[in-house]
């Protein structure tokens, strides 16, 4: 039915998987990091202890290779120097204090959007998830009824998705590769329980999913 036998059960390959994130993730994204990490590498700045919890989830929702530190780094970093860029030149060149003005109250403005940029990510990489998960347990389902296999079906599923649920799927193989999770199912609940707060329906899918393999 799924066309041809059924293929052995092989884990992704972790190059695989950069690969893809790296050609799938918006540009905007790959900018951030690099901007985040050279912040970090020029002063560390811890963000308040009850906020790393939240960032953390945030960036490992979007799938970001960033830290709260580097977060909060560029978060004063880069306000400081678009300040002092921009009140220099300005001051230099029309020699106005409005402008001055103008470029601090603009860049404090940027530290506390810079800080919250992460949560916005996660939240719109969220609601894009969101409308492809029909069809994820549709293949799921799919490729299960056919080869009783869940990491086999997941990297079915990983396959015919389209981003960003796509990345996640593979994330979940490539994290049972690298040992992250010792079993596909530990992987997979690990990925679900991120979505307690905002989609319970897709949890409850997959785990029918998972006990379908329990079943006579």
């Amino acid at each position: 039915e799924m066309g041809g036998e059924p293929k052995p059960n092989i884990g992704i390959v972790s190059r695989e998987y950069s690969q893809f994130k790296k050609e799938m993730l918006p540009a905007q994204f790959g900018f951030y990091e690099k901007a985040c990490n050279f912040s970090e590498s020029l002063i560390k700045i811890a963000p308040k202890k009850d906020i790393v919890e939240g960032l953390e989830e945030s960036i490992d929702v979007c799938h970001l290779n960033i830290t709260p530190t580097g977060v909060m780094s560029l978060s004063i970093l880069g306000p400081l120097a678009f300040i002092l860029t921009g009140s220099l030149v300005s001051f230099i060149l029309i020699q106005d204090m409005f402008f001055v003005i103008f470029f601090l109250f603009f860049g404090l403005a940027m530290m506390s959007a810079l800080k919250k940029l992460p949560d916005f990510l996660a939240n719109s990489w969220r609601m894009k998830a969101s409308n492809q998960m029909v069809l994820c347990v549709f293949y799921t389902v799919t490729y299960m009824r056919h080869t009783s296999n869940l990491e086999n079906a997941i990297d079915f599923a990983s396959g015919n998705l389209s981003p960003p649920l796509s990345l996640d799927m593979k994330k979940i193989l490539w994290d049972v590769e690298t040992q992250k999770y010792e079993s596909i199912k530990d992987s997979l609940d690990h990925y679900l329980d991120t979505w307690k707060k905002y989609n319970r329906e897709f949890i409850e899918a997959m785990h029918l999913i998972e006990g379908s393999l329990y079943e006579g």
